[in-house]
């Protein structure tokens, strides 16, 4: 068996400001960089990870750097997991969608691929690069596997491995620092949690998290 965890990075500062980021390379914000000291604890509590891969896109980078200092393991950069592009909405913030393009990107989210962005990253290559992706982490010998990605990129690995269509990407949802856990077992993926953030409780609580 085989298993896959599936983190997001931790908050940005375009996450904190509301913009819509996709190829825009932000860094963590310093609740970010606590989430993922927490991301970190947790894992190395619950798994025996023996490989750690991240996006490129520095606050998923950042968010597995602090995850592997913790279990001491080097980081891998694949482009291939980084988040989709989002053509023109890049750089925008969501309340300006909302208020100019509020049905677009309510159907962009219902339906990716009937109502793709204007100029975003093609869905087929989307596809293709994170199916690529998941063809090569199978390959590994390595049993426990963390991936530090996106919302997009997570949810689009989900998609593929659960064989549901990337018209349901923005079906799931993963907040910052949150993850998913999929097992690989007799040729199947199988779905064992989602969106799991119950190690940012304290945080959310505003209590001292480290503690």
């Amino acid at each position: 068996m085989k298993r896959i965890i599936l983190a997001r990075h931790g908050e940005s500062e375009f996450n904190a400001k509301g913009i819509i980021q996709g190829h825009i390379d932000t860094d963590l914000t310093p609740r970010g960089i606590v989430q993922g000291h927490l991301l970190a604890l947790d894992i190395k509590k619950r798994f025996q990870v023996e490989r750690v891969i991240s996006s490129d896109l520095r606050r998923a980078y950042r968010t597995a750097h602090i995850v592997g200092d913790t279990l001491d393991l080097e980081i891998e950069k694949d482009h291939r997991i980084r988040e989709m592009y989002f053509g023109k909405w890049e750089g925008k913030s969501y309340k300006e969608i909302f208020e100019k393009n509020r049905r677009d990107f309510e159907n962009w989210l219902r339906n990716p691929i009937k109502y793709p962005l204007p100029s975003q990253e093609d869905i087929e290559k989307f596809l293709s690069r994170l199916s690529d992706f998941l063809d090569y982490i199978l390959k590994l010998n390595e049993r426990e596997i963390l991936i530090v990605g996106h919302g997009g990129s997570i949810q689009g690995l989900l998609c593929i491995s659960l064989n549901i269509g990337l018209e349901n990407l923005w079906a799931f949802k993963h907040t910052n620092a949150s993850y998913s856990v999929i097992s690989f077992e007799n040729n199947k993926f199988f779905l064992k949690e989602l969106n799991n953030n119950s190690h940012l409780e304290k945080l959310e609580k505003k209590e001292n998290p480290l503690m």
